[in-house]
């Protein structure tokens, strides 16, 4: 407790003020300091920046969290200790099975404050990980590309009342907000501590939704014609052109200063940086502000483009899928040096201004007419 309040003192405190406050009749096992003993609730004990042991027998959840030197370890088979939606279910064909994960996040984090893209944010306390963005992708024939979110109308990827679903590994996972884990963890105040970030910060909720997202719907239209969905049950036509209204991660764009929250959805409060998972995009984090070293993980590749390679298809990503994977420096182009693969062959056939950097509209026109002699040919 001392380590932590040393941490995070307002929040230490109001963790010791908030003990045996809680109301749910939930069944945990944890241990601190090394006594295990069993509580009703999932509140008495809710200083989650120690070390502790979370057994949901229900739901078979096994997570424990050890103090190791300067890193705060989580082992974790990563099952939810809540309920979930059925599945494998129309839109999601995965059953949840089990997993063995091994998770290390700094104990004393380093803010950075230079944003950095990552696919997996953070874990939640439950050791279920956060994966806001998705494979999923809609190609359309005149050279557009549209990344599709996880929480839209249009594409049904099976979502359940917890915002989460399931990769073909088993693994169950958030796209946004995690209703059962909020409501597990709540110790009655408005910040609700759910998990950490793997630079080490944590995750918290703001059941009020006092802290407001700075992200904002793009002006204009979208273009695009004779654009699909496909995966290996279905072909979709979609109809991309109209406003930004959200179905894309491209309809969203971050505005400084546009709301609370900066760029990584974070924000200090009472001198501690912090991530915010909202109801607002972009719901979880998709970069982190602190000292991070990014492991190689498995790319869960969408079944769309998986379905055009085995039919010969060429796909070609978005720009914002090319600066998420290149874009070192974040400034929104990307330099000879940043570029990769067959975009660094053909950097300087690519750069029409010649002054080093690929935009947007230096690589669309590529693709543009790339496409028309693709056409010409037949």
């Amino acid at each position: 407790m001392i380590m932590f309040m040393n941490q995070y003192p307002i929040f230490g405190l109001l963790a010791l003020l908030s003990l045996n406050c809680n109301s749910q009749k939930a069944k945990y096992t944890h241990n601190h300091d090394g006594t295990s003993h069993v509580h009703e609730t999932t509140l008495e004990t809710n200083n989650y920046f120690g070390e502790y042991t979370l057994n949901r027998e229900t739901y078979g959840t096994k997570t424990v969290v050890k103090i190791k030197g300067n890193q705060r370890i989580m082992t974790t088979n990563a099952l939810p200790d809540h309920e979930t939606g059925d599945f494998p279910n129309q839109g999601n064909p995965n059953a949840i099975s089990s997993q063995n994960k091994t998770y290390a996040f700094p104990l004393y984090p380093k803010y950075i404050g230079k944003a950095k893209w990552v696919r997996e944010p953070g874990v939640a306390l439950n050791g279920v990980k956060f994966e806001p963005g998705t494979a999923e992708v809609v190609i359309c024939d005149t050279g557009e590309n549209y990344r599709v979110e996880a929480l839209q109308d249009v594409i049904d990827l099976g979502l359940d009342f917890n915002h989460a679903h399931v990769q073909p590994t088993g693994a169950y996972h958030y796209h946004g907000t995690p209703t059962s884990v909020i409501e597990n963890f709540d110790s009655g105040e408005d910040l609700v501590h759910i998990g950490f970030a793997h630079d080490g910060f944590p995750m918290y909720y703001s059941k009020s939704g006092k802290y407001k997202s700075s992200y904002k719907a793009v002006s204009g239209s979208r273009e695009g014609e004779d654009c699909t969905y496909e995966n290996p049950t279905q072909r979709m036509q979609i109809s991309v052109e109209g406003h930004h209204d959200g179905t894309f991660t491209s309809d969203f764009e971050y505005v400084e200063g546009y709301g609370d929250l900066d760029e990584c959805n974070g924000i200090t409060v009472d001198g501690h940086y912090m991530y915010l998972v909202t109801r607002e995009f972009p719901y979880v984090s998709r970069c982190l502000m602190g000292e991070y070293k990014e492991e190689r993980r498995p790319q869960y590749r969408s079944m769309n483009m998986d379905n055009r390679a085995r039919r010969g298809r060429r796909y070609t990503p978005s720009f914002s899928e090319l600066l998420e994977k290149m874009d070192k420096d974040n400034d929104k182009r990307i330099s000879k040096n940043e570029a990769q693969g067959p975009l660094h062959d053909f950097f300087d056939r690519v750069d029409a201004n010649k002054d080093g950097y690929l935009t947007e509209e230096e690589v669309k026109n590529a693709l543009q007419h790339r496409n028309q002699r693709s056409a010409r040919r037949g």
